[in-house]
């Protein structure tokens, strides 16, 4: 299906989003035994979840690590999010590239070290519209970047709805996310999928040689919009392979708005 060109929001969102946009005191200041990489906003993370069968994603689980079930399911997730005020290292400024979309497709994974389960995500394909940030990303952890041109859009419909739109273009052919919230924001309930999704706070990237590496990721509980009609169009096999996209092709099991806020990604180290 044919897409037209997007034109970029105000990179701050509406007054009426009623979104926090600074870090919440429940935020981490400081984490112990790493080092930062990498400080940013991560906003309106638009969130479509497919359960699939476990099969289809063990060629992707990276060494030293297994799935992670929710309800006995196994998900993946197409995610299209704003990755804003991104500085190197908590301080660099990465000029030209400190404000863009980012689009990926994850699943979740565990691993247990010593007394302490890991939950954590692991990426199948990551999509940006710089060509430095995709190198940078598979530089330092392998992980599986490609730069296209990319839009989003980002506005009220009235009645405290929001619509949001992740697209993505492959030749002269776009692709897309997009979805409508209904009703107020929250947080996810106790042991619900919405908390399963957001909450995993590790990162594990397959690497080439063998074994993976292990990075932490830091945020606060997100609160979250329930929607009332998602959807995803476009060439997924192009990108995920065929028993990927036909998945893709289904109803999401899922579908909501993450609020986001600030986030800390550590350097990671090989395990």
């Amino acid at each position: 299906m044919q897409f037209p060109v997007l034109v970029s929001q105000n990179e701050h969102p509406h007054a009426d989003f009623l979104l926090n946009r600074t870090a919440r005191s429940d935020h981490p200041r400081y984490v112990s035994s790493d080092e930062v990489f990498l400080t940013a906003e991560w906003q309106h993370l638009a969130m479509l979840n497919y359960e699939v069968d476990a099969g289809l994603l063990l060629p992707f689980v990276p060494a030293g690590t297994e799935l992670d079930r929710w309800n006995e399911k196994v998900f993946v997730s197409l995610v299209g999010f704003r990755f804003l005020k991104s500085k190197l290292f908590g301080f660099l400024p990465i000029p030209m590239h400190s404000n863009f979309e980012e689009v990926n497709l994850r699943f979740y994974v565990r691993r247990q070290a010593g007394s302490e389960v890991r939950r954590g995500v692991a990426f199948i394909r990551e999509m940006v519209p710089r060509r430095a940030i995709a190198f940078v990303a598979r530089t330092f952890y392998n992980e599986h970047y490609v730069a296209l041109p990319m839009a989003h859009e980002i506005r009220s419909v009235g009645d405290n709805r929001l619509r949001v739109a992740y697209r993505w273009r492959s030749g002269k052919c776009w692709s897309g996310i997009n979805l409508e919230t209904d009703g107020n924001s929250e947080l996810p309930g106790e042991g619900s999928v919405e908390q399963f999704i957001t909450e995993h706070y590790w990162g594990y990237a397959a690497q080439p040689s063998g074994g993976c590496v292990e990075y932490r990721v830091t945020h606060p509980s997100w609160r979250v919009w329930q929607v009332r009609q998602s959807a995803f169009e476009g060439n997924a096999e192009k990108f995920y392979g065929k028993e990927i996209a036909a998945a893709l092709r289904g109803e999401p099991e899922s579908a909501f708005l993450a609020e986001g806020s600030a986030v800390t990604v550590m350097r990671g180290r090989r395990l």
